[in-house]
């Protein structure tokens, strides 16, 4: 600054001249090595740190990078000058101190923020991410170094130790829990979350109280967030998670395996004991070839052995043709390539009612996908509505107006004749 003055003074400038000359000269030659600070930070120290960065063989370093934590870190270069020039204005010096630092510390918060999202996709790039989320805590991460960064510039700003104006903070607790109280919920139950392994991101939940039935795609600290099938989002409080029962159907999709749960009701009038003719042709289908040798010979041996009178079938034992149907689905669904075979497998009877017999079929497909599920499911059913009639059963179905219309065409054709 002095060699300046002088300088100004040597071209025969007076004196007050001299001082808002020299003042101005040294505003313009601090901005301008600002300036060139900036560009050396950006231009070249950051262009070769991208170069060792890219050349390397590690693949967390450039997602640092792509969160631009370097980048936002080159600002503090011209801070650094600007603070330390301060002195050459001694009128200004405190102020231009605190601004400087100011900018300083409001830089360093936003490098520790991106440094915060680095840490969170350099996790998610992890399977166990899927298992173990962290934004929930990076998020209180943040929200504790906002707080801690909003503190240090006022105590900057006021020239107060920020341990003051802490304690100051602790008559407002209670309306800091009443601010945060759904971040605090939500840290405790993405705790809770995250410890019982209760729900990850990819999972299908189903929370009726939410309307959510879908899979999970982000787990925040104060939501859950659910794309339905629909391809609606629903949004659950993380706290709800833990409050309110839902259902995760994580299981079933580990397991391999997709219940099959769904019952064919028989008209109860056409169930009969299999005559003779019925089963030589029960015989001729290859499922049932076995099965129906095997039991007519037991079943003969034990009525000879009681001297059974086989002239009614009231009398011992005798195949039904609804048994022999059960028997045949059974055999059917044990042969079928889309259904598991270490997994449960029945062909029941439920209690009789008003829409006639139920046979229940409970079984698991080897296939979880919902559209490949769904196609198994109608190609059993298909298949066995279509071999009903072959057993001598028939389908319980209420009356339709075809069959309104048609027994009323038989009236009609009664009387006529």
């Amino acid at each position: 600054m002095n060699f300046i003055k002088d300088q100004l003074a040597g071209y025969g400038v007076n004196e007050q001249m001299t001082g808002y000359l020299s003042n101005i000269i040294m505003v313009l030659f601090i901005a301008l090595l600002s300036v060139l600070a900036n560009l050396i930070a950006k231009k070249i120290v950051l262009k070769i740190i991208i170069h060792f960065i890219s050349k390397d063989r590690y693949a967390w370093d450039n997602i640092v990078l792509e969160k631009k934590v370097f980048h936002k870190l080159s600002h503090l270069a011209p801070a650094f000058i600007i603070y330390y020039s301060a002195s050459i204005f001694p009128l200004y010096q405190a102020f231009i101190e605190k601004s400087a630092l100011t900018y300083m510390i409001i830089v360093t918060i936003t490098v520790f923020n991106a440094l915060l999202n680095a840490i969170d996709a350099i996790y998610r790039s992890f399977e166990v991410s899927k298992i173990r989320p962290i934004k929930g805590y990076i998020q209180v991460a943040k929200i504790i170094l906002f707080i801690i960064g909003v503190i240090v510039v006022i105590s900057n700003l006021i020239g107060q130790n920020p341990l003051i104006i802490l304690s100051g903070l602790g008559a407002l607790s209670a309306v800091f829990m009443l601010i945060f109280k759904d971040s605090i919920l939500g840290l405790v139950a993405g705790v809770q979350l995250s410890s019982n392994d209760m729900v990850r991101v990819g999972d299908w939940i189903e929370m009726p109280k939410y309307n959510a039935d879908g899979d999970v795609i982000d787990i925040t600290l104060n939501t859950v967030k659910v794309m339905n099938f629909d391809k609606t989002i629903t949004m659950i409080p993380s706290y709800a998670l833990i409050s309110d029962s839902f259902k995760n159907w994580r299981g079933m999709q580990v397991s391999g395996g997709r219940r099959i749960k769904r019952s064919v009701h028989i008209d109860t009038s056409s169930i009969c004991f299999c005559t003779k003719e019925m089963m030589e042709e029960f015989q001729k289908i290859h499922y049932l070839s076995d099965f129906i040798r095997a039991r007519l010979n037991e079943i003969s041996i034990y009525n000879i052995e009681h001297q059974i009178n086989t002239e009614s079938k009231v009398n011992g034992r005798h195949l039904t043709n609804v048994g022999v149907f059960r028997e045949y689905i059974h055999e059917y669904l044990r042969n079928h390539p889309k259904i598991h075979k270490d997994m449960t497998l029945i062909v029941r009877q439920l209690a009789p009612e008003d829409n006639g017999l139920p046979l229940e079929i409970y079984a698991f497909s080897n296939d979880t996908n919902w559209v490949v599920y769904e196609s198994v499911q109608a190609d059993i059913f298909d298949h066995i509505f279509a071999v009903v009639p072959i057993f001598g059963l028939r389908v319980f179905q209420n009356p339709t107006g075809h069959d309104i219309a048609r027994l009323k065409e038989s009236k009609e054709y009664s009387s006529g004749y």
